[in-house]
């Protein structure tokens, strides 16, 4: 258990404090574990360390595990008893109270059951991951409350499949992906150091700490990789696509667009991050 703890003000998201009461509430109303995924926990991961978020987001991501699509609905039945929403997307709600979307994602049973409902209304639920990655999750305190995050690695996964399945929308899954590259190295540096320093180049060659992290960050990727084959073959394709040559990159590209890096540079990032996942 981390006992790491950090405050809603930190966090710099309006509302969420009067939110995220809410949803504890419920789900402990019905028993069901709950974990924060998204831009949300990879904030209060990096705040552990002192580093503030790094974007914005008035947006909440949840994961929950469930055994039916009966259970997901009545958990929705008493968040609009609390004033919030249905919306045309199956697995959001909204608060006009509060002027936030909040994703709910269901996994684990409900998947193997693949009731026909549920198969209908997954059709834009990236789920895989999910299990292997949440399996691993961490416990930070908020004030007098717990969460359940994804480590670090996890969430590079879970972001990775996310923008796979909808590129066209989730640009800021690469930005977050970036991020974590670019804060790894000193969130983690006494592991690094003692485990990863044969990531450290001889000689005169350049010390990149980017390049370093990246690939560490590919290696403890695998502990999730090796659980599931689909999920295994799915970020392995990926990788494969973006690193055919630095122009075609998908990911190079966009990773040059925010930093205003040469896409050469952006390119070896990527090509660690695959390293690391090979070896």
């Amino acid at each position: 258990m981390n006992t790491s703890n950090q405050t809603y003000k930190e966090l710099a998201i309006p509302y969420f404090k009067e939110v995220f009461d809410i949803i504890d509430e419920v789900m402990r109303l019905q028993k069901m574990p709950y974990y924060l995924i998204g831009a949300n926990a990879m904030a209060l991961e990096l705040l552990k360390k002192g580093i503030p978020p790094c974007r914005g987001t008035k947006d909440i991501d949840f994961a929950i595990m469930l055994s039916s699509l009966s259970d997901y609905d009545d958990l929705i039945n008493l968040l609009e008893e609390r004033g919030f929403n249905r919306v045309k997307a199956p697995w959001t709600v909204y608060s006009e109270k509060f002027n936030v979307a909040i994703d709910i994602l269901p996994f684990g049973e409900i998947e193997e059951h693949d009731t026909q409902d549920f198969i209908d209304r997954k059709s834009d639920l990236h789920l895989v991951g999910f299990k292997e990655v949440l399996a691993a999750s961490t416990q930070v305190f908020i004030e007098d409350k717990i969460a359940q995050i994804p480590p670090l690695p996890g969430m590079v996964i879970l972001k990775l499949v996310a923008w796979s399945d909808r590129p066209e929308e989730r640009d800021s899954d690469l930005y977050d992906i970036l991020t974590i590259i670019e804060h790894y190295f000193d969130f983690n540096y006494d592991e690094i150091v003692e485990f990863h320093n044969d990531t450290f180049p001889e000689g005169d060659n350049e010390f990149d700490q980017l390049k370093i992290s990246a690939r560490i960050l590919g290696r403890k990727t695998k502990q999730f990789l090796q659980k599931s084959d689909p999920l295994k073959v799915k970020i392995i394709q990926l990788m494969d696509g973006n690193l055919i040559s630095p122009e075609s990159s998908v990911i190079a590209r966009h990773w040059t667009y925010d930093r205003e890096w040469d896409i050469e540079y952006a390119y070896q990032i990527l090509q660690e991050l695959k390293r690391g996942i090979s070896e």
